[in-house]
């Protein structure tokens, strides 16, 4: 039980600085995506996703690839760079279509 406890004190603790909260705070506002798209489906009782959500997923993204290129993290800057081109993609095919049929 002390070694779990000296590890969470060792990354939570000793490891806290900047880059830390900056990714603590990239990922709150990934996770934002979600709290939207849930709320969004509850308030009409199906299944949609909002503009909101690709917003989200734009601002959290950058900032944890962001964060990924400080800390060297070569798994989070090709999961959230991959993930940027499709969230990009994304609004790129909303807005699109919003140009064809203003009433969407």
């Amino acid at each position: 039980m002390d070694q779990l406890l000296n590890w969470f004190y060792t990354v939570f603790i000793e490891n806290f600085d900047f880059w830390m909260l900056f990714g603590l705070a990239a990922q709150a506002m990934f996770m934002m995506r979600f709290v939207v798209q849930w709320m969004a489906s509850e308030r009409v009782g199906r299944s949609i996703v909002p503009i909101a959500f690709w917003f989200f997923s734009i601002a959290g993204g950058v900032m944890l690839f962001v964060y990924g290129v400080i800390k060297k993290e070569p798994i989070i800057i090709l999961g959230q760079g991959l993930g940027l081109v499709i969230y990009f993609r994304n609004l790129w095919l909303i807005f699109k279509e919003k140009r064809r049929d203003p009433t969407i």
